[in-house]
């Protein structure tokens, strides 16, 4: 790993962090032209700066910790977006969004009081919920209607992904960066 790929790759990361303020701002200005575009921006720079961190092997706990910091950042600020300019849509799927901030705000609560940081596990249902929350909030933003049945689809694996990390939560004495997921924890701890 070369410090230089560190940097660069942080960089990509810290973007997604800096940008939230500028959605935010967007938002309230009510510039969905810009918002959108800029928000698009920022779940590719999470698709880039994941990539890049496995080609060139770049594994820190700061970088993870940035990764999911800036994660949560532009999930955040993409409902903020859903609530502004898809009142309707966020309206009708309220019970849904509130189960999920709060599977989100308990598996966050739980990883602070156990590790006294966030979880940050990176687990392959994670990135697979990643991608799916983002290709959904792209698109609403997009098209004119909401694709319910890729909503939904985010929405089930979202849910899974919060229960799995909870889980580890529960079954991980220790913090651990890039977590498979699940069943890799119990088939290690099997053969242990």
């Amino acid at each position: 790993m070369s410090k230089q790929s560190s940097y660069i790759i942080n960089g990509i990361t810290l973007y997604r962090v800096f940008a939230a303020p500028l959605l935010l701002i967007l938002i309230y200005a009510k510039h969905l032209d810009v918002f959108k575009w800029l928000l698009a921006v920022s779940f590719f720079t999470d698709l880039i700066d994941g990539y890049l961190a496995r080609k060139y092997k770049v594994v820190s706990i700061l970088g993870s910790r940035l990764d999911s910091i800036g994660d949560d950042l532009t999930v955040f600020v993409a409902v903020i977006g859903l609530f502004v300019f898809k009142a309707d849509f966020a309206h009708k799927e309220l019970r849904i969004l509130m189960i999920l901030f709060s599977l989100f705000v308990f598996q966050t609560v739980f990883a602070m009081v156990r590790y006294k940081k966030i979880s940050s596990f990176h687990t392959y249902l994670a990135k697979f919920a990643a991608i799916l929350q983002g290709t959904f909030f792209i698109l609403i933003f997009l098209l004119p209607e909401p694709l319910y049945f890729l909503f939904y689809i985010a929405v089930v694996v979202t849910g899974i992904e919060l229960i799995e990390e909870i889980i580890l939560i529960g079954l991980l004495p220790k913090w651990e960066a890039d977590v498979k997921g699940l069943f890799w924890v119990l088939k290690r701890q099997k053969h242990s």
